[in-house]
């Protein structure tokens, strides 16, 4: 017998429910009080808690799964790299480097001279001309008005020579340690600027207001939600907008969970930031189960695109093999700053988090991760290596034996895979983000979007991990890597809470667990990998409360 006590707050009832905690079968209903599981069972059994105040959804079949944490994304990003800040220019939207000067014509004739034309997006892999583009495309369209176009991985720039004169960097401008000035034939700059020479430019563009950045988060966070995102990780903040974060937060503006990384190499000392951060978020007057800055973000190396910035152990196809990109003037004065970064973080309490996609990179990140625990202890922080491209089996086995986790990204293979057999081989492109692997060593690997690179949507990452399929081709890159549909929900559930250190109250729907969880049209287990990918996204709940429901979004 129940009491208006233990009534439920939110009874979903009539469909399947997969709590991802324990056996993989689902049940028929969730019932939700005070933000919190209450209880999972039959219908028969859910239903006895519903009292004259409880909210009862009927399912109709539909799939419960809990909430998605997305561990790697970049919200102000999301936001303002899309209109009305910036051009899209992506693979969604253009075809061809002429179809991006068309784009960038009619931005001109909207803006007086002087004004920069910002845009982002551009991928080489989906350009019909099948080149790398230069200031030469922007330059007769746009004499008068600076053009910077940042690549979709945000680790490259494509600018016009206006904005080069005016950013002051000419043939003999030297980069920054790990960046490049691509030149041409005659020393003179293409236009193009990789790594730390496309970061160069930011001392040039105007900044986006605080007003601004605050409106693209907001419109981030919100279509995140829509994407049945429940928590995630901000993946490498300055300390002027971690305090935009408090304040979004204080005023009730976002309203997922939010982890916060404090970038290393934006903060100055990194000792004294993350002392103030501490001192900062303990009077913040926010729930720390939502808006928590306890993470670290250090940047190892680049990419392993076209720009061949990843440091790898084997020459790319056509030679090179990438670098550190780390502040110093030589690789030993890179490598001390990044054993600096780890110790601070370690000492104080911070988990590291390490972009490093190449295999050299990975393998020092582990190294200095290693030094770290050695010197310090282990503390609990289960640092872990962002991307994680191609971790060897060795390297996976050493990450497992000390507790290190990997963040991979899907939706990115299943993006780029088509277009990187000129840049490292078919071999590497099978292996890129062995999922199988790291999960057979023992790793705990969660998923994540890195969004705005990609659209933060779990179900083109599950559909990747199940088929290893390029979203081009429909070519099949590594099969036996794939791995079956719980052990993918899994990456962005169970070890999305696991990377946050949170494991013991979200990301399962076992009772007394934080009632985060997402409603799928349909019965997920029965759908093909296909039709995974169109599945709708019905309800967004967090805390217990619908945040999305499509019936109702606009």
């Amino acid at each position: 017998m129940t009491t208006t006590e233990n009534h439920a707050d939110l009874v979903f009832h009539g469909g399947r429910v997969l709590t991802l905690a324990g056996e993989f079968a689902p049940r028929e209903a969730i019932a939700i009080r005070g933000g919190v599981v209450q209880a999972v069972g039959d219908d028969r059994d859910v239903r006895s808690l519903v009292g004259p105040r409880t909210e009862v959804i009927d399912l109709g079949g539909s799939t419960v799964i809990p909430g998605i944490n997305d561990g790697h994304l970049h919200p102000v990003g999301i936001g303002t790299f899309r209109p009305p800040f910036t051009l899209s220019i992506g693979k969604e939207q253009v075809s061809s480097i002429a179809d991006i000067r068309d784009v960038v014509a009619r931005a001109v004739r909207d803006k007086a001279p002087g004004e920069w034309i910002r845009g982002f997006g551009w991928d080489v892999g989906y350009l019909a001309e099948g080149r790398t583009p230069s200031r030469e495309d922007l330059d007769d369209i746009a004499p008068d008005h600076p053009v910077v176009l940042t690549q979709w991985s945000g680790h490259a720039a494509w600018v016009n020579s206006k904005a080069l004169e005016i950013a002051g960097i000419g043939r003999d401008t030297a980069p920054p340690a790990g960046g490049e000035i691509v030149k041409d034939g005659r020393g003179e700059p293409t236009g193009i600027l990789l790594e730390g020479a496309a970061w160069m430019m930011n001392a040039a563009i105007p900044p986006f207001t605080d007003a601004e950045r605050r409106e693209a988060l907001v419109l981030a966070t919100t279509m995140m939600r829509s994407e049945g995102i429940t928590s995630f990780t901000d993946a490498g903040l300055d300390l002027g907008s971690i305090e935009l974060y408090r304040e979004a937060y204080a005023a009730g503006d976002i309203r997922q969970r939010g982890t916060l990384m404090v970038m290393a190499s934006q903060v100055g000392d990194l000792r004294e930031a993350l002392l103030t951060v501490t001192a900062t978020m303990k009077d913040a007057g926010v729930d720390p189960r939502f808006l928590t800055v306890d993470q670290v973000k250090i940047a190892a190396d680049g990419v392993p695109t076209q720009a061949r910035t990843a440091w790898m152990s084997e020459p790319y196809v056509g030679g090179g093999t990438g670098g550190p990109i780390l502040p110093g003037e030589t690789e030993a004065e890179q490598l001390a700053t990044f054993r600096e970064w780890v110790l601070t973080a370690h000492e104080l309490g911070f988990q590291v988090g390490t972009h490093a996609t190449g295999d050299r990179a990975i393998d020092v990140t582990v190294e200095m991760y290693e030094h770290a625990v050695a010197q310090l202890g282990d503390r609990g922080l289960r640092h872990y290596v962002i991307h994680s491209d191609f971790a060897s089996p060795a390297t996976l086995a050493r990450m497992a034996a000390a507790g290190f986790g990997a963040s991979f990204n899907p939706n990115i293979k299943r993006s780029t895979a088509h277009q990187l057999m000129d840049v490292v081989g078919r071999e590497r492109i099978d292996y890129e983000w062995p999922y199988r692997t790291a999960l057979h060593a023992g790793v705990v690997v969660a998923s994540s979007s890195d969004a705005p690179v990609v659209h933060p949507s779990f179900r083109e990452g599950i559909h990747t991990m199940l088929t290893r399929t390029s979203a081009v081709t429909g070519e099949v890159f590594g099969p036996g890597e794939r791995i079956g549909l719980e052990e993918a929900l899994r990456t962005y559930t169970v070890a999305g809470a696991h990377q946050d250190r949170a494991e013991d109250w979200k990301g399962t729907l076992a009772e007394g667990m934080a009632a985060d969880l997402v409603v799928l049209g349909g019965d997920l287990l029965s759908l093909t990998p296909d039709e995974i990918l169109d599945v709708p996204i019905e309800q967004t709940v967090i805390g217990g409360e619908i945040v999305y429901d499509a019936a109702s979004a606009s």
